[in-house]
């Protein structure tokens, strides 16, 4: 009974596969739009950013800082402005490095979905390739007249399977490295800078 219902499963053949393959393809391709649009939007303008930052840590006022911090939009100031709200030196440490990680996990929304398809879409297509042969063999079985090319034109189905497997599974590797990357670069750039203000607040004094 069971192997009846799995030989009647295989027999469907590698087109379903295809059809899961283009879909997931899509889904990466939205995902990384999505998050190439968050990440631009969501940081903060780097030229003021930064001379806010090189100011203070140039000898200026933590007031002016925190004003500069209050009105500029992104992530990078609202790690910068946690620390500031905090009193002490080891509470901005903390402030920062956990706002820091909350806006990490918000840009890394996704990315898990695109690095499954990246590690598994080459399984998936082989799957379809053994499900394709499967159906071709069965089809040669059948002993009729058409038989012969009805195998070969299986055999070809299956191979597109793996053929498409390929293409979906490279580009899925490369957005999510270089996704990985870009958000790697951000935050330890973010790091940096934090670690530079919570050493000019312990000089302060906090």
């Amino acid at each position: 009974m069971l192997e009846k219902a799995m030989l009647n499963f295989a027999l469907l053949g590698a087109g379903w596969v295809l059809w899961l393959l283009a879909l997931l393809s899509l889904v990466c391709i939205g995902i990384g739009l999505e998050r190439v649009i968050y990440l631009l939007t969501a940081s903060s303008p780097r030229a003021a950013f930064e001379r806010a930052v090189g100011d203070y840590l140039g000898g200026g006022e933590r007031e002016a800082l925190a004003s500069a911090m209050a009105e500029m939009p992104g992530l990078e100031a609202k790690v910068v402005r946690a620390g500031l709200l905090a009193r002490l030196p080891a509470a901005a440490e903390a402030a920062m490095s956990g706002t820091l990680l909350f806006e990490k996990l918000k840009m890394e929304r996704g990315l898990i979905l695109v690095g499954t398809v990246a590690s598994t879409a080459a399984f998936i297509g082989l799957f379809g390739t053994v499900l394709g042969i499967i159906q071709a063999f069965h089809d040669l079985s059948l002993e009729s007249d058409e038989a012969a090319k009805a195998v070969m034109a299986g055999i070809s189905e299956a191979l597109v399977s793996t053929a498409v497997a390929l293409m979906v599974a490279i580009p899925a590797v490369v957005l999510y490295n270089f996704l990985t990357r870009w958000i790697k670069s951000q935050v330890g750039r973010i790091e940096s800078l934090a670690g530079l203000i919570v050493a000019r607040l312990r000089a302060e004094g906090g």
